[in-house]
């Protein structure tokens, strides 16, 4: 399976990762994602706003950042100004998780105008036949250049028709025009068609559930910095962690982090657990063992290799998250 069609569940630890060698950690330094403080939290948070027609993402970027007090925030994957929902907005150093949000698909739920009749069976047949890889060009308005491209749509779903308007849900690889994709669904059924209203219903790891209107983040805030309640801050942002829980991980021991936030790549002899099934090139998370994300990068072992490996490198590092110093130092420079 393709990091594009992997699927964000929650699966306990136990599960899904092969220890290596066992280790335990020390809780007199980092912690649980889940139990951070909240400033730590907010440092490195995640929160998911439902979207609301006008705006454009960019607006709504910059709203969170002033609601929160924060010198950075942004979002991941752009909405035009008509259309609604899932926008995650990545706070201060979780920005630098963004482009990690677009491997795994997105979902939509759009309403396609007809400008001809069309029967529903001719409908479901033009689907079955965009169900796959597909080409597409950016529309004129489009923010990258205009080149013929490959993306590919997992799941076309009729869900409803009244007379000439369309009610369909796609599940697509990120970078997918919907309303270009509405056109060419025309094109093909001889009708010509246009997108109407669209909503994002998931966006990789965040769904619906997840989102909140911005002045229910507003409301919590306030009770927060007025009252000193916390929980219903809490409830609305997510660490950074939420957000990668699409990719497989290895797990390294205490000795190792700070050496990874350096910029030591990680070996073999400093890992503790490991997801099933890493392939050699692609994408892993590296996490402590109190789950936190250190960073990522490209596996150059497969999980076989590295259980059974005594030395060598196990992981690219390519891009780290964690400040220095949050674990203790372990390791000794060259001279």
């Amino acid at each position: 399976m393709s990091s594009g069609e992997i699927l964000c569940k929650k699966t306990k630890v136990e599960d899904e990762l092969i220890v290596r060698e066992e280790s335990e950690t020390n809780w007199e330094y980092g912690s649980n994602p889940y139990e951070r403080k909240i400033e730590d939290l907010i440092k490195y948070g995640v929160v998911v706003i439902d979207k609301p027609r006008g705006p454009t993402s960019h607006e709504v970027s910059t709203w969170v950042k002033k609601i929160l007090n924060l010198n950075k925030a942004g979002h991941g994957g752009t909405l035009d100004p008509k259309v609604t929902g899932v926008l995650p907005v990545a706070l201060e150093r979780a920005t630098k998780t963004i482009p990690m949000w677009h491997l795994p698909p997105k979902e939509y739920v759009c309403l396609m105008h007809l400008h001809r009749d069309a029967s529903e069976d001719d409908i479901l047949r033009v689907f079955k036949e965009f169900t796959g890889k597909i080409y597409q060009r950016p529309p004129l308005k489009a923010a990258v250049k205009r080149r013929l491209r490959i993306r590919k749509i997992y799941e076309l779903e009729l869900l409803d028709k009244e007379g000439r308007d369309v009610l369909f849900r796609v599940k697509c690889q990120s970078g997918t025009y919907i309303r270009k994709l509405c056109e060419d669904l025309g094109e093909a059924l001889g009708t010509s068609a246009h997108m109407q209203e669209l909503r994002r219903t998931k966006s990789g790891c965040f769904e619906e559930k997840d989102a909140v209107y911005l002045h229910d983040l507003l409301d919590a805030y306030h009770f927060w910095k007025e009252d000193g309640d916390e929980e219903e801050l809490r409830k609305i942002i997510k660490p950074m962690e939420y957000g990668l829980r699409h990719l497989k991980k290895v797990v390294v021991k205490d000795s190792a982090v700070d050496a990874i936030c350096h910029g030591a790549d990680v070996y073999v002899r400093g890992i503790s657990k490991l997801s099933k099934g890493i392939g050699k090139g692609e994408t892993v998370l590296v996490e402590t063992l109190k789950g936190e994300a250190i960073g990522v990068g490209k596996a150059l072992m497969s999980t076989k290799e590295i259980v059974k490996a005594e030395k060598g490198v196990a992981v690219d590092m390519e891009r780290v998250y964690m400040d220095r110093g949050t674990y203790p130092r372990m390791w000794k420079r060259k001279k």
